[in-house]
């Protein structure tokens, strides 16, 4: 498993909203920025930061015919027709299991896919999530215990183990999280001379870290 290369999927979670405004563009088929923002439910800043992104990477884009009052201010791409769909699916399991407000933490969705293959330890976890910091992960972990996404115990011996694995209720995210890998890599193919914008591999196991 590598690094966080620029053409993983995991680009969508660089910006907290980027999956639900993604989604939320496949809902409506596209739309103005302010019913954007009602949709996802954020401040209106994070989710023009979301657009921008989903625009340097291909995946949306402003309305060329925009202007009549009744047309979308912005539309999903040609190329994120597939991502936005997988978008919808993350988007709607979260809102299942009331998980909307911890789910799109940058690391929450890229450990449930870690855990997804089993119980890890801390150290497990950390190499699955590199090149994420100490820091980030016990943050992460103590976000998605809360939540009841993740669940920890405790083994005995010295040094003592402590291990983490998913829940009940969060096992609801797995396959559309899945599925949104798996639509990354047969959908998006990235210029690597646009700035910001990589060369995508194909679809990949474990999480999709090409």
């Amino acid at each position: 498993m590598s690094d966080l290369g620029g053409g993983s999927w995991l680009e969508l979670v660089q910006r907290r909203w980027a999956i639900a405004a993604l989604a939320e563009l496949q809902r409506t088929g596209g739309c103005k920025f302010v019913t954007l923002v009602h949709g996802v439910g954020a401040g209106r800043s994070s989710v023009r930061e979301a657009l921008d992104r989903l625009i340097e990477l291909g995946l949306a884009e402003p309305n060329p015919g925009y202007g009549h009052p009744l047309r979308p201010e912005y539309l999903v791409a040609a190329r994120g027709v597939r991502v936005a769909e997988g978008c919808a699916g993350v988007w709607e399991a979260a809102r299942r299991v009331g998980a909307t407000e911890v789910a799109f933490q940058k690391w929450t969705l890229p450990m449930v896919l870690a855990l997804a293959e089993g119980t890890l330890r801390y150290g497990e976890l950390s190499v699955a999530l590199a090149p994420i910091t100490p820091r980030a992960l016990s943050l992460a972990l103590r976000r998605a215990e809360r939540a009841g996404l993740v669940e920890r115990s405790a083994a005995g011996g010295f040094p003592p183990a402590t291990y983490y694995r998913l829940t009940e209720g969060s096992l609801g995210l797995v396959e559309p999280l899945s599925e949104l890998v798996r639509a990354w890599g047969s959908s998006t193919r990235f210029d690597a001379s646009r700035p910001g914008v990589v060369a995508s591999g194909g679809g990949s196991a474990g999480l999709g870290l090409d």
